[in-house]
C-alpha cells in the first residue's frame, strides 16, 4: 500500500498522485503544468495501460488536462468524479484537445518555412479527449462509492469550483485499512454562486494544497460590485473597452453574477446599457453546466434568485460569441464594452486577439480577476511588462492594468488552517503539495510548529509506505534546465495502433496467475495475429 507523489510537488500546477493498493494502480488527478516549470516530474511508476482508476478532484486543467494524454498512451480504466465535474470535463477536455491541435497546426505551418524543423505533433487529439470523457463515472456528493474490493471513495464539496471536491479514499490490503483525504483545491469562503468548503473529520493521512499558504486575504470581503462599477465608469467615460482575461469555468460565471447586479441596479451612470461579450465557446458551454447543476452546487444567495425565477448569471445586453467571425467582429464595434475571454492567464485562446486590439490603447482597461502563474503572459503584464509579443508582433502596453484584489477561488493561509483543524483527531501525517517551492515548506513548518501536525512537503518521486508509515524514497529536487513538454501521443491511425499495443501489453501483464491452458490459448491467438501481419 504505497503513495507516490508525481506532480504539483513544490509547484502549483500539474497535480498528480499515484497510489498502489489492493492489487490496483490509481491516480488522484492527472493535470497539465502551466506557467514556469521549476522541477522535473518523475514519470508515473507503471505503464499508463496498467492504471485502473483515476479519482478527479475537479475540472481545472491543472488537475484534469492530461487525462486525454493518459488515454492516448493506453489507459482504459475508469475516472471517478462528481457529476458537475464530469459535465465540465466533457467540454473542457475537448477544448484542450482543440487548442493542442490548433497550436500544432500553427507550428507546423511555421516549420514548413524553416528547413530542418520537424513539424510538431499535438500532445493529444480530439479522439483521445473523447475516449477519456467516455471513461468518466459521475458520482454525487457525500455518498460512499465502492470502487473495487478494498477500495472505496467519497466526494465532499470543497467550495473551489462548481463540482470541486476533496476525496476520501479508504484502502484495505492484507487486513490493514487506511484512510487518505486529498483536499483538492480548497475554496475561499463567501464566493458568489458556490457553497463554502465543507470539512472532513477523520483521516490517517491528508494530502493538502498550499497555493496561498503564505497569504492572508483581506479580513473584510472586498466590495467587488463597487470596485467593478468604478472601473467600468472610468473606462467607458474615456471611450475604451474593459477586457477581462478570465478562466472560462468558474471565474467567468462569477463575473457575470456581479455584472448582472450592476446592470440590474443601473450603477454605471451614463452607460447603463453597456454590452457584455463572453467570447469563449468553452465559457458559454460552461455557463450552461452551471445552470444545469444549480440545485446541487449553488449557495443560498444564488438559490434565492433562482427561486424568484431570476437567472443569476444572465441579463439583458449579454452577448455570447461562438464563431471566429463573431469574435473578430467584437473589435470592429466602437461602442465601449466589456469583453470577457479565455484564457485567464493570457497564454492561449481568443483573449490574445483582444489584447492585440486593446492593449496598446490608453483609454482601455485590462482587468485581471484571477491568479497569474509565474512565467505566463498574464503575470508579465501584471508585473509591469512594457510590451508583449502577440502573433509575431510587438504590442506596447499602454492600457490601464488593474487587478480585482482578493478575487480568488483559493482559501488563504487562515482558510487552509481552518480546514485542517476540522479533523477531530490529528492524522498520522499531513503532506503539503500544490504550492510554490518555498510556500510548501513554510506552510508545512507552520502546521508543525504552531499546530502540532506531523507534516512533510514532498518532491516529485517521493514514495511513502502507508502501512508502515515510513518513506521508501524521498524525492530530490531536479531543476528543469530546459522546458520540455511530455511526449506527444503518436498521431493518426498509426497512433491508435501504438495505443492498442500498449493496451494489449497491459492486458498480458494482468494475466499472470491464470490457468496455463488459458495462457497458452491467448499466446497462440497473439502469435497468429503477428504471423498474419508479418507476411
Amino acid at each position: 500500500m504505497k503513495l507516490t507523489f508525481i506532480g504539483a510537488a513544490h509547484e502549483v500546477t500539474g497535480s498528480c498522485h499515484y497510489m498502489e493498493a489492493a492489487g490496483k494502480h490509481m491516480l488522484v488527478d492527472c493535470g497539465m503544468e502551466q506557467g514556469k516549470d521549476l522541477y522535473e516530474n518523475v514519470p508515473i511508476p507503471v505503464a499508463e495501460s496498467k492504471i485502473d482508476y483515476v479519482f478527479l478532484t475537479h475540472a481545472h486543467v491543472d488537475h484534469s488536462g492530461m487525462l486525454p494524454w493518459l488515454y492516448a498512451r493506453g489507459f482504459r480504466g475508469k475516472i471517478f468524479s462528481t457529476e458537475a465535474t464530469a459535465d465540465l470535463c466533457s467540454i473542457m477536455l475537448r477544448d484542450c484537445a482543440h487548442i493542442q491541435m490548433q497550436e500544432a497546426e500553427w507550428k507546423s505551418r511555421k516549420a514548413k518555412r524553416h528547413a530542418g524543423i520537424e513539424p510538431p505533433e499535438p500532445l493529444y487529439t480530439m479522439e483521445d479527449a473523447e475516449g477519456a470523457i467516455r471513461s468518466f463515472i459521475p458520482c454525487p456528493y457525500d455518498k460512499m462509492v465502492s470502487v473495487d474490493e478494498g477500495i472505496s471513495i467519497r466526494f465532499t464539496d470543497i467550495g473551489h469550483l462548481l463540482g470541486s471536491s476533496s476525496i476520501e479514499v479508504w484502502l484495505t490490503e492484507v487486513d490493514v485499512s487506511k484512510k487518505l483525504v486529498f483536499s483538492g483545491d480548497i475554496g475561499n469562503i463567501n464566493q458568489p454562486l458556490i457553497r463554502d468548503p465543507k470539512k472532513t473529520e477523520e483521516a490517517d493521512y491528508v494530502i493538502m494544497e498550499s497555493t496561498y499558504g503564505d497569504r492572508i486575504h483581506s479580513a473584510q470581503r472586498p466590495d467587488y460590485v463597487a470596485e467593478l462599477t468604478k472601473v467600468l465608469k472610468e473606462t467607458f467615460d474615456k471611450g475604451g473597452n474593459v477586457v477581462i482575461p478570465s478562466f472560462a469555468v468558474g471565474r467567468t460565471q462569477e463575473m457575470l453574477y456581479f455584472l448582472r447586479k450592476i446592470k440590474e441596479e443601473r450603477l454605471v451612470e451614463g452607460h447603463e446599457d453597456f454590452p457584455v461579450y463572453v467570447d469563449s465557446p468553452l465559457a458559454v458551454e460552461a455557463t450552461g453546466v452551471f445552470q444545469k447543476n444549480e440545485y446541487a452546487c449553488f449557495d443560498e444567495e444564488a438559490m434565492n434568485l433562482v427561486r424568484q425565477g431570476i437567472n443569476p448569471i444572465s441579463f439583458k445586453g449579454l452577448r455570447l460569441s461562438i464563431t471566429s467571425d463573431e469574435s473578430k467582429a467584437i473589435n470592429f464595434d466602437e461602442e465601449p464594452k466589456v469583453i470577457i475571454s479565455a484564457s485567464g492567464m493570457c497564454d492561449a485562446g481568443r483573449i490574445r486577439h483582444h489584447l492585440k486590439h486593446n492593449l496598446w490603447r490608453p483609454e482601455c482597461t485590462i482587468l485581471f480577476v484571477g491568479f497569474q502563474a509565474v512565467g505566463t503572459p498574464g503575470r508579465a503584464i501584471v508585473d509591469g511588462a512594457k510590451e508583449m509579443r502577440l502573433f509575431g508582433e510587438t504590442v506596447d502596453v499602454r492600457a490601464r492594468i488593474h487587478t480585482l484584489t482578493g478575487m480568488s477561488g483559493h482559501a488563504d493561509k487562515n482558510g487552509l488552517i481552518d480546514w485542517i483543524n476540522g479533523f477531530t483527531r490529528k492524522p498520522e501525517r499531513v503532506f503539503i503539495v500544490h504550492g510554490e517551492d518555498e510556500v510548501t515548506e513554510s506552510f508545512a513548518d507552520c502546521l508543525h510548529e504552531e499546530y502540532g501536525f506531523e507534516t512533510y512537503a514532498p518532491f516529485s518521486g517521493t514514495r511513502f509506505n502507508l502501512i508502515t508509515n515510513t518513506f521508501e524514497y524521498e524525492g530530490q529536487p531536479v531543476p528543469v534546465e530546459k522546458k520540455e513538454k511530455a511526449a506527444s501521443a503518436p498521431s493518426g491511425v498509426y497512433g491508435r495502433l501504438i495505443a492498442a499495443g500498449q493496451r494489449l501489453l497491459g492486458v498480458i501483464k494482468k494475466c499472470e496467475g491464470m490457468a496455463n491452458k488459458d495462457l497458452a490459448k491467448f499466446a497462440d491467438q497473439i502469435n497468429a495475429l503477428c504471423d498474419k501481419w508479418q507476411r
